[in-house]
């Protein structure tokens, strides 16, 4: 969750105000000048830096402690000094008349806090860690420098020549878009980076001509992606692709906050995923919805827990796309049983404990009768049961009627990858007691057989060092 909001405030020909002339104070005029602020500063000493910038009249400086009255007309207040009850008495001061205010390295006495900046004017990448970790930010800072071309700038001042011109000829948002794209990741972006501003201008021209001369009203594509089991790291970089161009996005409830978060954020949300205990859109009507979608124009991802194909009846939505004529791709990803055993430290299989390993649901219209109950209790294999808490009570009755002995490791792994993520871990004789206590709500997976010891045993031995302090 953000910890504050971010936003760009216009300085331009506006009064900010600078308390005290230390290199912190240098750092923040030279911002606030290339913001275009009238920068007053006031303190009784200043540095160097600061006496060369006084001394080519760039800012104006009050040689004396702060007072009241210079906080009439100022837009913005930086506090760069040392002295603590200065920084308290001018927070206290410019916060009661609403003006924001900084005070450098003091986030509590602060109603906003300057980011790392990277600059490639007109484009600007502001980056917060909010105040806690500011070695950080310049960390990303240097590494976001390094990313992005020096040019970068040339290409924002090129499009904005042809602005005005792009809205007038294609008056539809996503036609706009789509044209876009394909100016800056195309030829013209590239040789507007050159410099070559003449080429590019000519090939942006081709490209509008060629824009406005197609009427034909273009059918969208459905993308079926895999969000991995919740942690956005996981996601494939083809998924975070799409996800940034997506018209719409489909989702099941299975789907993280944080890999919803990763969409543009103009996109159209559409969740569709049932709740326990509450009804929930049925599949012939997804599957209708995604048609539609397409037969309008737009690109759309359908968004799915873990892999699309792994009891997430992709195979069904791909049939009726298909069968309706629409273009579908599948793009894998990361299924709940590789992510939520990695997770935990549980190896699905060991040549030692488990050869194989089986992928179950216990999410069906009749989990009791439907799954191969002896398959399932065969020694030396792992066994994951997606969606198995709720029939966890017939799971351990059935597995102990075939055969699995009763000290057999389980392990549920709710909210598996992500920053929620619980773990309870017993015996298929404890484990039900032990997950009435734990109360689990979330996207569960259960995880039964020798390999749950293996990481219970490296987790125990971990603790121990720590404690005796290995």
């Amino acid at each position: 969750m953000m910890q504050s909001f971010p936003l760009f405030l216009s300085l331009q020909g506006r009064r900010a105000l600078v308390v005290g002339g230390t290199d912190h104070a240098a750092r923040k005029v030279e911002l606030l000048l290339m913001a275009g602020a009238q920068v007053s500063l006031v303190a009784r000493t200043v540095t160097g830096e600061i006496a060369q910038l006084i001394a080519d009249a760039r800012i104006c400086w009050a040689g004396r402690t702060f007072d009241e009255g210079d906080l009439a007309g100022v837009a913005l207040v930086i506090v760069a000094t040392a002295d603590e009850a200065l920084q308290a008495r001018v927070s206290q001061l410019t916060q009661a008349r609403g003006v924001p205010v900084n005070v450098v390295d003091r986030p509590a006495l602060s109603s906003f806090i300057m980011p790392a900046i990277v600059d490639r004017g007109p484009i600007t990448i502001a980056i917060s860690t909010g105040g806690v970790a500011p070695a950080l930010a310049r960390k990303l800072r240097a590494e976001i420098e390094r990313a992005l071309p020096a040019a970068l700038g040339r290409l924002a001042r090129f499009a904005e020549i042809f602005r005005a011109q792009v809205r007038r000829t294609l008056g539809e948002p996503r036609a706009r878009r789509l044209f876009w794209d394909r100016v800056f990741d195309g030829p013209v972006g590239e040789l507007a980076l050159a410099g070559d501003e003449i080429a590019a201008r000519r090939e942006l021209i081709r490209l509008l001509d060629s824009a406005r001369g197609d009427t034909t009203p273009a059918q969208g594509m459905v993308h079926l992606v895999g969000a991995g089991p919740g942690d956005p790291d996981l996601l494939t970089l083809k998924a975070h692709r799409l996800l940034q161009r997506a018209d719409v996005v489909v989702y099941d409830r299975l789907v993280s906050p944080e890999v919803l978060a990763v969409a543009r954020r103009d996109a159209e949300r559409i969740a569709v995923g049932k709740r326990r205990g509450s009804p929930g859109v049925a599949q012939e009507e997804i599957n209708a919805r995604l048609v539609a979608l397409a037969r309008s124009g737009r690109s759309v991802v359908r968004l799915k827990g873990g892999d699309p194909f792994v009891f997430g009846r992709g195979g069904e939505e791909v049939e009726a796309l298909v069968q309706a004529g629409i273009a579908v791709e599948v793009v894998p990803g990361i299924t709940a049983a590789l992510g939520c055993a990695a997770s935990a430290g549980i190896p699905l299989t060991h040549r030692d404990h488990a050869q194989a390993c089986v992928f179950v649901t216990g999410h069906t219209r009749d989990a009791e009768a439907a799954l191969d109950w002896t398959m399932l209790a065969r020694p030396r294999q792992t066994v994951v049961i997606y969606m198995g808490a709720e029939g966890l009570p017939i799971i351990a009755r059935q597995l102990v009627q075939h055969g699995m002995p009763l000290d057999t490791p389980v392990a549920l792994i709710e909210n598996g990858t992500t920053e929620r993520e619980r773990r309870v871990v017993g015996t298929l004789a404890t484990i039900e007691r032990q997950a009435a206590r734990a109360r689990l709500q979330g996207p569960t997976l259960c995880v039964l057989g020798e390999v749950v010891g293996l990481a219970l045993v490296r987790d125990r031995e971990f603790r121990l060092e720590t404690r005796i302090g290995f």
